[in-house]
């Protein structure tokens, strides 16, 4: 065996393992803690927010419905995401603790992803469910129901973990033996991989499948139930009806535009184009942050079964507080 031959083969059987990675962040904006300060308020509005949805849905015992199953899943996915990355950002960038263990990141990774994938799908379960409230409301309690809406539910937190894991088991097996600096504002897959030695082509294909997971496959099946509503609706003689029908829709619609549009924008502009760190940075922290506080938000004032359940739950707890 020739010397090139060996050094290659040293180097596809050993693997460096860093003792921790840095997280690099924003560079060169005066005043960038002013943004994590904003972040730490969407933190708490996004607790406030989801925490009272899930607390009326679990109180008020007419939600206690197949359809209000998958809200609940949404504000609870949307509340873990949201801790599994902000009060570690917070932590990160306003107390100047920069450096974050291997396994620490790995696994910061993991669950930030894991949630982000969760919250996708479980848009698509939204869709299912408004799909045959329209288009068979006949068989609707039929088809949708408790026992049917959970095995749904774990068998996404179940093919997301798997998938995820995947994603983290390739990263442990690159090598890091040249810089350590992740230029993001957390332990994104794409920054950690692009930092290993060996090859990296693995980690590349699954973030295209990460991509279109996440993106592509959940919006083309969202779309095709609104086609088949859209069709559902146009054979209602009732301009009425058709309004009344499609209202139901509004507040997912807009739940699905307020994920996937500035989701979708930012991964596009950074595998097709240049996407300055900062402006990556920001567009990140922004499209994992807002849609949860904005979610709970959106449905308590767009449904009208939450806006009458927190007011008969207001009008139940009002005596208390007066005597």
């Amino acid at each position: 065996m020739g010397l090139e031959e060996r050094s290659a083969s040293i180097i596809n059987t050993t693997f460096v393992r860093p003792a921790a990675f840095y997280i690099n962040g924003f560079t060169n904006i005066p005043h960038a803690q002013y943004y994590y300060v904003f972040l730490c308020f969407v933190y708490i509005m996004t607790v406030v927010g989801n925490g009272f949805l899930m607390s009326v849905i679990y109180l008020v015992k007419t939600l206690h419905s197949a359809k209000y199953m998958i809200v609940f899943s949404l504000a609870l996915t949307d509340l873990c995401g949201s801790t599994a990355l902000i009060p570690k950002v917070l932590d990160t960038f306003l107390f100047d603790r920069r450096y974050i263990v291997y396994e620490a990141c790995l696994s910061y990774m993991f669950f930030v992803w894991f949630f982000a994938f969760i919250q996708s799908w479980t848009l698509v379960t939204m869709a299912y469910d408004r799909f045959v409230a329209i288009c068979f409301p006949l068989r609707y309690h039929s088809i949708v129901t408790k026992p049917a809406v959970a095995v749904m539910l774990l068998l996404t937190w179940a093919a997301v973990l798997s998938l995820v894991a995947c994603m983290a088991g390739l990263l442990d097996r690159l090598s890091f033996c040249g810089s350590l600096v992740i230029q993001s504002f957390y332990c994104d897959h794409g920054p950690i991989y692009r930092l290993g030695c060996n090859d990296f082509s693995a980690n590349y294909n699954i973030a295209y499948v990460a991509l279109i997971t996440i993106v592509f496959v959940p919006l083309t099946l969202i779309s095709l139930t609104y086609v088949c509503i859209a069709v559902a609706l146009s054979s209602i003689a009732s301009g009425a009806e058709r309004l009344k029908a499609l209202k139901t829709c509004t507040s997912h619609l807009i739940l699905v535009a307020i994920f996937f549009l500035p989701f979708m924008a930012t991964n596009l502009a950074v595998m097709t184009s240049y996407l300055h760190p900062n402006t990556r940075i920001i567009n990140s922290t922004l499209t994992h942050s807002v849609p949860a506080l904005l979610n709970p938000i959106i449905y308590s004032l767009k449904t009208e079964e939450v806006m009458k359940s927190i007011k008969k739950l207001w009008k139940n707890i009002r005596p208390n507080i007066i005597i």
